[in-house]
């Protein structure tokens, strides 16, 4: 599956239908009037866009514009994030099968159980305070998403070197030992 595909996919999904309506009337020149017509959805929009080459994995700095012109600049940071970041890692740069159920685990539980200091064991993972603050203005009003981003872009950033056990070090740091507890006692229900 092509990582920018799937990125635009989630990108449409997030978009209601008058969204949708302002994208199309900012692409009238780049679309014509009778395919716009037909366009209902942001990724056939999207799709159209990729034919005419507007929009490339590489270069997508008109869809991030389109994208802020409708107040959706949540939507244009993570664009912009794809972009300059690269694709995700390779399989071979992954966790294996069981420290993935592991960390999935264990970040389950640290978003069940931190709060608004979810800051500061992100911070002591190793995440830039650039990172941070594109997970806070991508998800501003609900701190659960903002954490699951911030961990899941740790576990992307560490790749294969992303570990359970580096999350509850980084909670015992912070003094977060309840959310340490509670993220050891799955793990060893996980292990039977």
């Amino acid at each position: 599956m092509d990582p920018f595909l799937a990125l635009l996919l989630s990108i449409s999904s997030r978009l209601d239908a008058k969204e949708v309506s302002d994208l199309k009337f900012l692409c009238k020149k780049e679309i014509g009037k009778s395919k716009l017509e037909s366009i209902q959805s942001g990724h056939e929009l999207f799709n159209s866009l990729i034919e005419k080459q507007m929009i490339t994995s590489g270069k997508a700095t008109f869809l991030e514009d389109l994208l802020k012109r409708i107040g959706r600049e949540d939507l244009a940071s993570q664009l912009h994030q794809f972009i300059e970041e690269g694709e995700v890692n390779a399989p071979e740069e992954q966790p294996d099968d069981n420290e993935k159920l592991r960390l999935r685990t264990a970040i389950r539980v640290i978003c069940d159980n931190v709060g608004r200091g979810w800051r500061r064991p992100v911070r002591e993972l190793g995440l830039s305070e650039v990172k941070i603050q594109r997970i806070e203005a991508a998800s501003p009003f609900d701190l659960r998403e903002q954490l699951l981003q911030a961990l899941l872009e740790w576990q992307k950033w560490k790749g294969r070197d992303a570990k359970a056990n580096d999350l509850i070090k980084a909670l015992r740091v912070c003094h977060l030992n309840l959310a340490a507890d509670q993220v050891e006692l799955e793990l060893l229900k996980l292990n039977g």
